[in-house]
């Protein structure tokens, strides 16, 4: 039912959003009578009606209520077993009751027929459990019954009691007159009913055997009945008479009964034990359901006949006989006896009331024996009096009340007559004063006294009090040296009326009482045997004076008695510890010790700081001299042995002896007396004023001090030893301060009184933590250093009292603090109450640095910085920060202005006390400070009427905050990346893209408020605009709400017509953001600010209603920012975030777990830093499968960056939030903990882009942060779970390593930074910091993980050893987190040449390698691995990495990266078992698939199999870029294995098939290689077999492709042969000649060189024939379209068709340039290279792409004078002008892309005919016929430069011409990027060019291509010294002499311009 319950409590607050949780709550109902229910559909109807009676709601929902309650099962199988049918009845008509008051609708449904359902349960016969149930339950609670229903019903329900007979009682004639009379007298006992023979006997007889011949089943069903016609009445108003009178009827003969029947004892029943209890209790209830019925019927008929007043009267009589009986009866003490009193009493007063007095004078007649009969009762006098007492007391107080204005005289007489009762006895008592103290006190005087207390007390009526109280005082005065019970009863009585208030009664009382405390303490003091003393005498001094001291300062409310109560009361503790002074040296404690919970109670309200009058103050001190001096002072030093006992003030106390010992022992502890005595000293240390009596002397005069001590005490005897015991205990009380051989000008007692002061002040600062409470104030609380500051500000002090007073300062100090600390884990009401004391007194330290005395002054600072080390939290306090900056320019006091120098001090103290405390708190909490100043800013009158004062202004614009050096020293959390990032979007800043950004905090903090001010100023004054217009009934809508009825209008108030259109444009936006288009950034922005003023402004109106109104919209606030997940978007929420958290900090818990719900929300679907799926991997993802193994994916809509860098802000406000929380808000503690716990859940989660990188370690950073904070100590029950937190932290971090290291740009060289500072100080707290060991260590849990050992970690896994484990952990953490520093570092500063790298792998031991590749391994292979990635020429690593997959082959089966590890030409020549695991591997990459094809794996078949299982994989298409390798390895292809995927790819890919051939072709045999033999041989004489096999598998539709597509561009090439023969200037006519017969046939033919390119036609004029020394090749251009673009857009695309040159080696070149284009585009760096399209298409045939709108260098030269540069400015602009500076970007960036390749390729013969420029201004190389080792002139490797960068291009790139300019150092930054992002991938470009060296190409005819192209890698060397060596190159590479000299032999030779 818990569920449901809750279920429909979320129903009814939420209909409309939860409308289908109702309905489905509905469906579950039972729908039609059934004769048997499930517990299922009962639990839910129960629910609906619960819910129903919550709220009302349409009559489609109650249809199920209804028809069960049409129809109601009345048999016992209708509910299940597990139901209890009494229980859920009742609960469903209950509810249904209620419901039917909220819905006139059900209401009208229910009284049409449940009259009629009430019947069939009357009439179900016979009648079982289920009918009497219901019956039962309508008793209680009745649905509406409408009149006409009713008829029936009465009738049924009277023929219902016709069936019962009752037995009347047996007429006993005058004996049972004279019984009854005697029974009547309370002194008479109830034996007497047996006493006679026979008689009376007899008749109890025929009685009991006339009541146990009632049936119990009967008794029950007459009580239901009555209940029924109760209910009946009730709801149809008022029945016919005769109906009334049957039922009447029908009930007096029960009550008649009832007499007799509770008069019968219990030995007289023949019926006993359980039996009888059970009759007893059925027939008094049912009298009881009688008497309900009889009072009902009464008050619903007629009032004013005769008959009515008659049947009053009669009824009266009748209860009240009745009522006697219940009290006379044996029975009495029974609860149901009980009830029916009060009911008997309660009908009395009702029918007393009803009829308008007529009654009372027949009441009060026969009310005095009642209520004498009641107070005489023995077994009443207790403290608890009874039910029947209170219900005498009850009734009594309301007739008083009622009859006060109705008959006073008749009131009178009734009380005088109670009160007369007292004085008859004490009378009675006088006349026999000899034997009365034989005798008891009456039962009955002491209960009249009590109730007639009772009376004046619930009266409240001054003329009651005046006719009682005299007659209390009189007897207490006659009584007042003869202590009894009586008396202090009276004494009671008396301290209530006091407490009434009246003038004249309480003086009179409390003098009395003053009075008689006083004398019993002198008797006690002045008695030689005081342990004798009577035991009345005891509790009237212990107890019941003391109670009624207390009870009177309890409930006095006039300031003035309170007053003259707190006055006499403090008067009378110096009189009776004066008296307690006694010769006997009798401790003073148990006189003094039980006045003081009454003095606390009515100090309670006193407010300390006000003026005191000197004589108030004198008792005050008094009090305190005494505290002490009788050691009644709780201790005040915190030790293991100080606790406060409770012990009874009669034991035994302190000698005089031990008077040295009991002072120590005060200070000490243990408490030697009762707790509440401790309490109330701790309440009184809140009331108390300073203890400064004058401002002249603050010490009294000795002799005034003295006069504290009774002159004939051995205690005030001034003996030295009595003085040195207060010396010492001074000393222990100041914490050792002061020595006691300083305080040699102290005298005894004025040691006390100092030690009196210690006490006060420390007990005042433990109790509350120094809070005072003023009731009166405007302000609720104000610091108690306050009063401890007073001592200080005294003149005129002896040296040794200030340095006292000053060690009071602070051990209060000290007292405060731990107060403080021990409540840090507090939540909820009482960390608010921690936080406002902490506030109050930082307030209060601020306010004093204004101090004139230079002591106090330094005091207060002192105590001030301590605060801030204390608690950190305080910086973040707005009232703090807003009073500290007042102070900077508030005007110092009149009273000091003439003083300039203390002036200017106390000026410069302000404003560096708080620059000191900004800088510290944005050091901390950025975003929360500036959010603060920015409130400070916009509250009205903050700083200036006007204007911000000078001095502010000043101050705050000193303060920034930067990405380098800040104010502060150490790594704070103001200096992650992050944190500054997230600081300037809370500032309302945009964060400029700059190497070293400054915040300007002022700037900033004015420009927001200003913002802000103006937001909240729209609502305001939209607000006052609608209240003054009278709402928007008046056809002015302003746009708010789309067209609404006017009386809609009327009801909607502004804060809700707003909140739905805010609520509207958020969920737009959420809209907007989720269909993936564009969100209006500005627009956003101004929505959430509006938003936010609007949510501010009504929190300060209405908090409580409208935090949950303003629900949903808080929630969007916090959730639309994550939806839309785009840096500006995250900018504009945190600022308006940090605008709510610092203008209402109580909604920070809110946004918090709104934020964390969110933050755990994008991890589930995986955005941002989240987006853990491989598209969004960055490089890695556009790299596939040709580099990285995996399926191509289409890249994502949105660019996962945003994502990263949205979260990476998002993050930087945890951050800041968890500063400002840690200390403060436990709450806020464990939402983090929540969500550090979904972040840590799993390491594979995150986003593995190399964007991700920094963001990533920050949430690492803000786990460990959170793991090592030290308020968590104070979370016993939580250390194991942060300890896993942190476990899981480290395994999260370590899992980043389980992937290669990446690159990646973002043209942002402060983002690139902050990435490696990022890192840099997670590394930074992994050295500093041990958060587990510290804590532990701290705690005492170092032990429940440390030496775990053989455990099953819930993160680890199985470990032999947790702490060795840790460490080595740790250990590989770090070392990895270094290393990635460094890569970061390198990428963000490629060009500091500085060694500045914090790891060292050369300072790495083997065996500490060795360990590393183990630690990883067993946490994750992947780790392991990508180790090996990091270190690929480490030794011990590939050693170690290979034996771990070796020994583990199964558990990496699904990691492609093991492969080199186990298949390796080794394995293969063993064919080692390792190699059967290959069948279950998992794909490689393309290019590692390859690299198995290559000679020294043999042609493993295992191999094979694998190589041809990845290439099967992958789509045809994605293969055929390394269609030369392929073809190259069918050279090795012995069992056809190759030859067979070709085949088969063929057949599933046309254009596959295509370029196959023509690559087949292009290795044919020429006419003058046909006599090669061996392998060479045989390949080629394969490649027409399987060319023709490829031909052979097409299909018709294919074959018909083929042999169009081939026959189209054979005929275009077969033009240069028909050319040959013609003379050079008939060539270009020839070409049209001959393309003029080429015709394109369909519409499917593709460029071999760009089969994305569809052929649409031939430019007929565009053929070129081009120079050749061999056969003419010529340049045609096509037309063509984008394979899926638009068909319509045809483009030109020139293609040259050569004949007699070999292209392979140029495929090979721009295959390696292509692969670098990818590795550099991927990694997003802006390197420009153009791989054009070269195919070879037969032996010494090919086509190659021309690059569109290109112009060699040399064709430059030819129509332009000058270089590069002059020529660029022609072509360009000017220097400086857009269009250069771009075109200068253009050359740059190609040129560096190229140099990389260059390094890389080596290509020679790079003169100016080689270099084309295009429109754009880039760079590109064109034929690369010689590279790697070969080079132009016989290989003499001329251009030693490697790569080409002459004079004119350094001219573009360096215009200082010194390497010094910025476009140089861009220039080199981007080489040295290209080279690190090559680096990565060398293995796959290395393999690339491996499988051609058995081409036959030129380029492997010499040296060791692949050899040298390794070392060009350089893989030995690191990221730094890899860089390094970029940078040498370009700059051994800068306008290098050979690359002159080369271009000039060109010039010479070739005529190509230089």
């Amino acid at each position: 039912m818990d569920p449901l319950t809750h279920l429909c409590d979320l129903i009814s607050q939420n209909p409309d959003l939860l409308s289908d949780k109702l309905s489905w709550l509905c469906s579950r109902c039972p729908s039609v009578p059934s004769p048997r229910l499930t517990s299922s559909q009962l639990n839910c109807l129960l629910s609906l009606a619960r819910l129903l009676s919550l709220r009302a709601f349409p009559a489609p929902h109650f249809t199920a209520l209804l028809n069960f309650l049409r129809n109601p099962p009345l048999t016992s199988s209708s509910f299940p077993a597990s139901i209890s049918p009494s229980n859920y009845l009742f609960s469903l008509l209950q509810f249904t009751t209620r419901a039917a008051d909220l819905s006139p609708e059900l209401t009208t449904e229910l009284s049409s027929f449940f009259a009629a359902s009430i019947l069939s349960a009357i009439d179900h016969s016979p009648p079982n459990e289920v009918s009497n149930s219901f019956l039962s339950a309508v008793s209680r609670n009745c649905p509406p019954i409408t009149v006409s229903e009713s008829a029936k019903l009465i009738d049924r329900l009277l023929e219902e009691l016709s069936h019962y007979d009752v037995p009347l009682p047996v007429y006993r004639g005058k004996q049972k007159e004279e019984e009854e009379e005697s029974t009547s007298s309370p002194s008479i006992s109830r034996s007497s009913f047996g006493s006679g023979e026979g008689g009376i006997e007899v008749v109890v007889k025929k009685e009991v055997v006339g009541f146990e011949e009632e049936k119990i089943a009967g008794l029950e069903r007459q009580e239901i009945i009555f209940g029924v016609f109760a209910q009946v009445v009730e709801k149809i108003g008022s029945i016919k008479v005769e109906y009334a009178e049957k039922v009447r009827e029908a009930a007096t003969k029960q009550i008649k009964s009832l007499p007799a029947f509770l008069k019968i004892r219990k030995r007289d029943w023949r019926e006993q034990g359980g039996q009888l209890k059970t009759r007893i209790n059925k027939k008094i209830s049912c009298c009881q359901a009688a008497i309900s019925v009889q009072i009902k019927t009464l008050l619903s008929g007629e009032t004013d006949s005769k008959s009515s007043k008659d049947v009053l009267r009669r009824t009266l009589a009748l209860f009240l006989d009745a009522a006697e009986s219940c009290i006379m009866s044996s029975w009495r003490k029974l609860r149901v006896c009980e009830e029916l009193f009060s009911t008997l009493l309660s009908g009395i007063s009702q029918i007393t009331i009803s009829r308008g007095g007529q009654l009372l004078r027949v009441l009060l007649i026969p009310l005095k024996p009642l209520v004498l009969t009641t107070c005489a009762q023995a077994d009443m006098h207790g403290n608890n009096p009874g039910a029947m007492f209170e219900a005498v007391t009850k009734l009594s107080c309301e007739i008083i009340e009622f009859g006060w204005n109705k008959d006073r005289a008749l009131v009178d007489t009734f009380l005088m007559g109670l009160a007369a009762c007292i004085r008859e006895r004490n009378n009675y008592d006088e006349e026999d004063g000899k034997e009365r103290e034989k005798e008891p006190i009456p039962v009955l005087q002491l209960n009249l006294i009590r109730l007639l207390a009772n009376l004046c007390v619930s009266v409240n009526k001054l003329e009651v009090v005046d006719m009682i109280l005299p007659l209390f005082i009189e007897n207490l005065e006659g009584d007042a040296l003869s202590p009894s019970l009586l008396r202090l009863r009276l004494l009671d009585a008396v301290s209530r009326v006091a407490s009434l208030g009246f003038e004249k009664s309480y003086r009179e009382t409390v003098v009395l009482m003053t009075r008689s405390y006083l004398d019993k303490v002198k008797t006690v003091v002045g008695s030689a045997d005081s342990n004798n003393l009577p035991a009345d005498a005891v509790t009237e001094r212990v107890e019941t004076l003391p109670a009624g001291f207390l009870l009177v300062a309890s409930h006095l409310t006039s300031p003035k008695l309170r007053a003259d109560f707190r006055h006499r009361l403090l008067s009378l503790c110096s009189d009776v510890g004066l008296a307690s002074e006694s010769k006997t040296g009798r401790s003073g404690a148990e006189f003094l010790g039980p006045l003081l919970p009454a003095v606390a109670e009515i100090c309670s309200d006193f407010d300390p700081s006000s003026n005191v009058e000197p004589s108030v103050l004198k008792l005050f001190r008094n009090l305190w001299f005494y505290i002490v001096l009788f050691g009644l002072a709780p201790p005040i030093q915190k030790n293991g042995s100080s606790h406060v006992h409770s012990k009874s003030v009669s034991s035994s106390l302190p000698s005089v002896g031990s008077s040295s010992s009991l002072a120590l022992q005060a200070v000490g502890g243990p408490y030697m007396f009762s707790k509440p005595w401790s309490q109330a000293v701790q309440r009184i240390s809140q009331g108390t004023p300073p203890l400064v009596v004058s401002s002249v002397k603050w010490l009294e005069d000795e002799l005034e001090l003295n006069a504290l001590h009774n002159p004939g005490s051995r205690r005030g005897s001034g003996n030295e030893k009595a003085e040195l015991s207060q010396k010492a205990a001074l000393s222990a009380a100041l914490g050792g301060r002061v020595d006691v051989a300083a305080m040699s000008s102290i005298s005894g007692v004025k040691a006390t009184y100092l030690l009196a002061v210690a006490f006060l002040e420390i007990i005042r600062f433990s109790s509350n933590g120094g809070m005072l409470s003023l009731i009166s104030s405007q302000n609720k609380s104000k610091s108690a250093f306050g009063c401890v500051f007073e001592y200080l500000l005294t003149p005129n002090l002896m040296p040794a009292v200030f340095q006292c007073l000053t060690a009071t300062v602070h051990r209060a100090f000290e007292t405060a603090v731990a107060w403080m600390e021990e409540r840090i884990s507090d939540i909820g009401q009482e960390a608010d109450e921690r936080e406002a004391v902490l506030s109050c007194h930082a307030c209060f330290l601020i306010k004093n640095m204004a101090q004139r005395d230079e002591h106090v002054r330094n005091i207060a600072v002192d105590l001030l910085f301590q605060l801030k080390e204390k608690f950190p939290q305080v910086l973040w306090n707005s009232s703090c920060m807003d009073l500290l900056l007042i102070s900077v320019h508030d005007e110092i006091g009149s009273t000091h202005v003439n003083d300039p120098a203390w002036v200017a001090t106390v000026r410069s103290l302000y404003q560096k006390t708080a620059r000191d405390w900004i800088t510290n708190a944005l050091s901390f909490a950025p975003c929360t400070t500036q959010g603060l100043l920015q409130e400070n800013l916009c509250k009205p009158n903050a700083l200036q009427r006007t204007q911000h004062a000078s001095d502010v202004v000043n101050l705050l614009s000193e303060i920034r905050i930067c990405t380098g050096k800040n104010d502060w020293n150490g790594t704070r959390t103001a200096n992650v990346p992050a944190v500054i990032d997230s600081a300037t979007a809370a500032s309302g800043a945009k964060k400029e893209i700059s190497d070293n950004f400054i915040l300007e905090v002022l700037a900033t903090a004015v420009v927001s408020a200003t913002v802000k001010c103006n937001h909240a100023g729209e609502i305001a004054g939209m607000r006052r605009l609608y209240n003054s217009i009278g709402g928007f009934n008046m056809g002015i809508s302003f746009g708010l709400v789309a067209s609404p009825q006017p009386a809609q209008l009327q009801q909607e108030s502004f804060n809700e017509i707003l909140l739905k259109k805010f609520v509207h444009l958020l969920q737009q936006f959420v809209g907007t953001a989720e269909k993936g288009l564009p969100i209006d950034k500005a627009l956003f922005r101004e929505t959430c600010s509006q938003a936010t003023a609007l949510l501010l402004s009504h929190m300060d109106s209405e908090a409580k209603l409208n935090l949950q109104g303003f629900a949903q919209l808080l929630r969007l606030l916090c959730w639309c920012p994550a939806y839309i997940l785009t840096p500006d978007a995250m900018e504009t929420g945190i600022f308006i975030w940090t605008w709510l958290v610092s203008a209402a900090p109580a909604l920070g818990p809110l946004v918090l777990a709104e934020l964390v719900d969110a933050w755990l929300w994008t991890i589930d679907t995986k955005r941002g830093l989240f987006a853990s799926d491989m598209r969004y991997s960055g490089p890695d993802a556009k790299l596939r499968p040709h580099l990285i193994p995996g399926e191509p994916e289409a890249s994502p809509e949105k660019d996962p960056v945003e994502g990263i860098i949205a979260h990476r802000l998002w993050l930087g406000f945890f951050m800041d939030r968890f500063e400002v929380v840690q200390h403060d808000s436990i709450e806020q503690l464990l939402l983090l903990t929540r969500l550090l716990q979904g972040t840590m859940k799993s390491p594979n989660h995150f986003s593995q882009h190399p964007v991700a990188t920094g963001t990533f370690f920050t949430a690492m950073l803000l786990g460990l942060k959170f793991c090592s904070c030290q308020h968590q100590i104070n979370l016993d029950k939580f250390k194991i779970g942060l300890q896993l937190l942190e476990d899981r932290v480290y395994r999260t971090a370590l899992g980043w390593f389980a992937h290669a290291p990446e690159w990646y740009e973002t043209n942002s060289k402060s983002f690139e930074q902050s990435e490696a500072q990022s890192m840099s100080i997670f590394v930074h707290h992994l050295l500093n910091d041990s958060p587990s060991d510290q804590s532990q260590k701290a705690n005492g849990h170092e032990g429940e993980l440390s030496n775990l050992t053989d455990t099953c970690h819930p993160v680890w896994g199985m470990m032999d050893n947790y702490a060795l484990g840790r460490e080595k952990r740790k250990q590989l953490l770090i070392m990895l987190c270094q290393h990635e520093t460094d890569r970061l570092e390198v990428w963000a500063q490629p060009l500091n040449t500085k060694e500045t790298a914090s790891f060292r792998s050369n300072k790495i031991t083997s065996d500490k390698w060795a360990e590393h590749v183990r630690t990883a391994f067993a946490i994750d292979p992947r780790i392991c691995l990508a180790l090996s990635a990091r270190f690929p020429t480490n030794a011990t690593i590939v050693s170690e990495v290979s034996q771990l997959v070796q020994t583990h082959i199964t558990q990496v089966r699904t990691i492609p990266e093991a492969l080199p590890f186990f298949v390796t030409p080794k394995a293969v020549e063993e064919n080692s078992v390792l190699l059967h695991q290959l069948p279950h591997w998992a794909a490689c990459s393309i290019t590692q698939a390859l690299e198995f094809l290559t000679p020294p794996y043999k042609g493993h078949p295992r191999v094979m199999a694998y190589v041809l299982r990845v290439l099967e994989s992958y789509p045809p298409e994605n293969v055929t870029f390394f269609m030369p390798q392929l073809v190259q390895a069918l050279r090795y292809d012995d069992d056809k294995l190759v030859e067979g995927y070709l085949l088969g790819a063929a057949r599933r890919s046309n254009i596959f098939a295509h370029i196959l051939i023509w690559h087949l072709q292009g290795e044919e045999f020429d006419e003058g290689e046909k006599e090669l033999g061996g392998k060479a041989g045989n390949f080629h004489t394969i490649l027409p077999e399987v060319r023709q096999k490829i031909v052979d598998g097409f299909t018709p539709e294919a074959r018909d492709m083929f042999d169009r597509e081939f026959a189209f561009f054979d005929a275009v090439t077969s033009i240069s042969g028909v050319l040959f023969p013609l003379p050079k200037e008939e060539r270009r006519a020839g070409i049209r000649r001959e393309l003029e017969k080429v015709t394109v046939q369909g519409d499917d033919l593709y460029l071999p060189t760009a089969t994305n390119k569809i052929v649409r036609g031939i430019q007929l004029d565009s053929g070129i024939p081009l120079q050749s020394a061999a056969k003419v090749p010529i340049m045609i251009t096509f037309n063509v379209v984008d394979r899926d673009g638009d068909p319509t857009d045809v483009k030109p695309q020139a293609c040259i068709f050569k004949v007699g040159d070999d292209c392979r080696q140029d495929v090979l070149a721009l295959q390696v340039i292509a692969l670098l284009r990818d590795i550099f585009t991927a990694v997003g760096l802006n390197l420009y290279l153009y791989p054009y399209g070269v195919l070879p298409t037969g032996p010494g045939r090919g086509i190659i792409e021309v690059c569109p709108n290109t112009r060699s260098r040399n064709q430059m030269g030819e129509t332009t004078d000058g270089g590069l540069y002059e020529i660029f400015q022609q072509d360009y602009g000017p220097v400086g002008s857009p269009s250069f500076e771009t075109a200068r970007e253009m050359f740059m960036i190609s040129s560096a892309g190229y140099a990389v390749a260059s390094l890389l390729l080596q290509p020679k013969d790079r003169h100016n005919g080689n270099l084309l420029f295009d429109s754009k201004g880039r760079l590109v190389h064109i034929d690369f016929g010689f590279i790697l080792e070969t080079s132009p002139g016989g290989n003499m490797r001329f251009e030693s430069a490697q790569f080409k960068l002459s004079h004119e291009m350094t001219q573009l790139l360096d215009p200082s011409g010194s390497m010094k300019s910025e476009t140089w150092n861009q220039f080199v930054s981007l080489c040295v990027k290209g080279y690190l992002a090559a680096r990565r991938h060398m293995n796959g470009i290395i393999t690339t060019v491996n499988l051609m060296v058995d081409s036959g190409l030129p380029c492997f005819s010499r040296g060791d291509p692949i050899g040298n192209l390794r070392k060009r890698f350089h893989p030995e060397l690191n990221e730094r010294e890899a860089a390094n060596f970029m940078i040498r190159t370009c700059v051994d590479a800068y306008n290098k002499w050979t690359t002159a000299g080369y271009d000039l032999i060109q010039y010479l030779q070739q005529g190509i311009e230089k």
